[in-house]
């Protein structure tokens, strides 16, 4: 069942309204909080529905609240706010590493993306997924998690709970039903835990499934959508606790570190707590000037995400005409394209990010090598989300920290690039860079000749007659 969404159609100022007294309401009289009960289909009608906030002197944009603490009126209204009887629901602050209007305004767009009751913004994706673990699981508890993970998160289920807090973890493929229910430990399992989409081979979880087994056994589930804002919704589909890195899709600009938590007002509540949560004593703070920042950036998200997702289709498609091994949950072929569209947000495609497997590392950085550097189709690099495409071999990037047979139990081969499919430039612009990158590399092995059938109703100045290209076995292309 979806989770109904708190938003809030309120214009105001950011900065704080001061009277003589501390004001308990926070709010001035033409600034009434009007509360709207919803869960929308679409992400980018919840954005466009949440409050908006206004610079301090009238300004479009909010502004800017750097302090790292807040002034009270009384000392009373200290104390109140140290016993949870005034907060930053009703404009009352105390301490940035607790709440700042900046951040929480920022937080507020991150839980009506998706669609939960509140949210949480911090330091980076790590810092979000590490708190919301310490949170819902006490010492000797157990976590059952995808096999299949970015590395970061594999090497703290791995290495750094069983080691500090006696939190062990057991991997399992998220796509066996059934052994995902064996491995949860009634009494003992306290999170089931796994990707959207899987970094890097694009394995995708059948939330609603996944999602009733584990609250069938008393399990939170806890999902990373940072591969898929706007195009999938876990919450929707029953993931209790949503958590991002938004420093990819969602910064899009590869220049800004910072994660999300997004779940209900009690998890949150909770994991601020001054004296039990996690956020709060940990203190993977968001500064409020990157919280500017990124809520400047999402209200354009869904634009971005749509040419993301329709430039990585169309070159699934080409790939695969050219022969290659391509994993794109868009295409026909892919093992859970029935489940991915069942849950997509159809507008948003199936998501930036498709995989090709070359078999070899050698292979995979002779393709990467000729994409970047003779045809400046994209870069080498890691992380994923920007304007420019991007891409790496998983094995020796990303997913490093996995041993080679927790590799090749998690489907990742040692020729594996994961691409972050960018909009920079024309989409057949790109596509003819690909191509000859393609041809060029191929030249190294024995020909073979490959006629290609053109491609009906093709944008651009190109023929969509059929055509004799020279592709060379290089890649072992079946033809």
């Amino acid at each position: 069942m979806a989770h109904i969404l708190n938003t809030q159609h309120l214009l105001t100022t950011s900065g704080k309204k001061r009277n003589d007294r501390d004001d308990e309401d926070g709010v001035s009289t033409v600034a009434k909080k009007s509360s709207l009960m919803a869960c929308e289909a679409d992400p980018a009608v919840a954005l466009a529905s949440i409050r908006h906030e206004f610079g301090e002197h009238g300004g479009v944009n909010m502004s800017i609240e750097a302090s790292a603490t807040f002034t009270v009126m009384e000392p009373d209204t200290m104390r109140r706010m140290f016993a949870g009887e005034l907060g930053p629901e009703n404009d009352f602050f105390v301490y940035s590493r607790h709440f700042n209007p900046t951040v929480l305004n920022l937080s507020r767009q991150m839980a009506a993306l998706e669609g939960t009751q509140a949210a949480y913004c911090t330091s980076s994706g790590m810092a979000a997924i590490s708190s919301v673990l310490l949170q819902l699981c006490s010492s000797g508890g157990h976590v059952v998690a995808s096999k299949t993970l970015y590395g970061g998160t594999h090497a703290l289920l791995s290495h750094f709970l069983p080691r500090t807090c006696n939190i062990t973890t057991s991997f399992v493929d998220i796509t066996d039903h059934g052994a995902v229910a064996d491995a949860i430990v009634e009494g003992r399992t306290q999170v089931l835990y796994f990707e959207s989409m899987a970094n890097p081979t694009l394995t995708v979880a059948d939330t609603p499934e996944l999602s009733r087994i584990a609250h069938e056994k008393g399990v939170a589930v806890v999902v990373d959508n940072t591969f898929t804002p706007m195009v999938l919704s876990p919450a929707k589909f029953g993931a209790d606790v949503v958590v991002h890195s938004i420093s990819k899709f969602i910064s899009g600009g590869a220049d800004i570190i910072a994660g999300a938590v997004c779940g209900s007002e009690k998890l949150v509540k909770g994991m601020m707590d001054l004296r039990g949560g996690s956020l709060m004593l940990l203190g993977p703070t968001m500064n409020a000037k990157v919280a500017f920042e990124l809520s400047e950036r999402i209200p354009h998200l869904g634009l971005r995400m749509k040419e993301h997702s329709r430039r990585a289709q169309v070159y699934a498609e080409r790939m695969r005409e050219l022969g290659m091994k391509v994993i794109y949950p868009g295409l026909t072929d892919h093992p859970q394209h029935k489940v991915a569209t069942e849950m997509v947000n159809r507008e948003y495609g199936y998501g930036g990010l498709l995989s090709i497997d070359m078999e070899t590392e050698e292979r995979a950085n002779k393709l990467m090598t000729y994409l970047q550097n003779a045809t400046q189709f994209g870069l080498m690099a890691v992380s994923l989300g920007y304007y420019e495409t991007l891409m790496s071999c998983s094995g020796s990037s990303t997913s490093s920290e996995l041993d080679p047979s927790q590799k090749a139990a998690a489907g990742i081969s040692p020729g594996l690039i994961r691409m972050s499919v960018g909009y920079a430039g024309t989409l057949e612009q790109k596509w003819t860079q690909f191509e000859k990158a393609f041809i060029r590399i191929s030249r190294n092995a024995t020909a073979i000749s490959v006629t290609r059938t053109g491609r009906g109703g093709r944008s651009g100045t190109r023929s969509g007659s059929d055509r004799v290209f020279r592709i060379f076995g290089y890649f072992g292309i079946e033809v």
